[in-house]
């Protein structure tokens, strides 16, 4: 239908302000003057420079930062090269390996929390070590590679092999036929790939929860700890640099994953 019915966007508005409307309101109150309740006092923005300030958030900026760096590149890689070989080869177990691919992807958080707890209770038997930075890194890591290799693999879903075949026959070697042909066709998803995955460590809370120990705190984690104390507004304005740094980069790899328009003849 060209125009829908009244009826059919007035519901459609409805969902839309129940699902952003929060979010507004989150925003809003972390230039509200008044520390406590939700009583509007008036305009500032001294909150930002009060949470700027705070010792235990530029903590919490740097583990975040530093897992969800070190997590990208990792799954980046791994992702890429799994999606390739999906992409590429013809392989007997294809459809169990594809369902393997997908089940960090739809099981619950607290599942994959309490399993990976699990896991590193028992490998803490034979090899003692504490729960940090290397338990996050590992844990965020086991849900990016999905993410990067379905991203990669579905960029390359409409190329064939042909390409690089063709690049082999002109006397190109294996290697320079991936560099120059198969990378820069898959580049726009494992960029977007990365993207994702790096918002997705931004705003992970569950598997942090359980694998970072007590030692370690990323700003999800952080923020989960403030609230039960009280929510004020220097917590309402972390909140809010969170949301428009992952909804920056959201929008960044939607441009990336986003189809280019063929031009029209007489264009470059």
């Amino acid at each position: 239908m060209r125009r829908a019915s009244p009826a059919l966007a007035a519901y459609a508005w409805l969902v839309y302000a129940f699902m952003y409307l929060p979010i507004f309101v989150l925003v809003l109150f972390s230039f509200n003057s008044s520390k406590f309740g939700a009583a509007w006092a008036g305009f500032t923005t001294r909150w930002y420079g009060v949470l700027f300030a705070r010792g235990d958030v530029r903590e919490a900026v740097q583990g975040t930062l530093a897992v969800a760096a070190t997590s990208t590149l990792l799954s980046t890689v791994l992702g890429t090269l799994l999606g390739l070989g999906l992409w590429r080869y013809t392989l007997r177990f294809r459809t169990a390996l594809t369902f393997l691919l997908v089940t960090p992807i739809v099981i619950p958080d607290v599942v994959m929390g309490v399993s990976l707890l699990m896991f590193y209770a028992l490998v803490r038997q034979l090899l003692p070590f504490q729960g940090g930075f290397v338990t996050v890194l590992l844990a965020h890591v086991t849900f990016q590679v999905s993410y990067v290799a379905l991203v990669a693999r579905s960029r390359l879903a409409g190329y064939g092999p042909e390409l690089e075949e063709a690049a082999r026959d002109l006397g190109a070697s294996g290697l320079r036929a991936f560099l120059y042909v198969t990378l820069p066709l898959a580049l726009p998803g494992v960029l977007s790939g990365a993207l994702l995955a790096f918002t997705l460590s931004l705003d992970d809370f569950v598997v942090t929860y359980f694998t970072s120990g007590s030692g370690f705190h990323t700003l999800p984690v952080l923020i989960y700890t403030a609230v039960k104390r009280g929510v004020t507004p220097d917590i309402n304005a972390l909140s809010s640099l969170l949301i428009g740094f992952t909804v920056l980069l959201l929008l960044i790899a939607n441009a990336l994953t986003r189809p280019r328009r063929p031009s029209r003849p007489g264009q470059p």
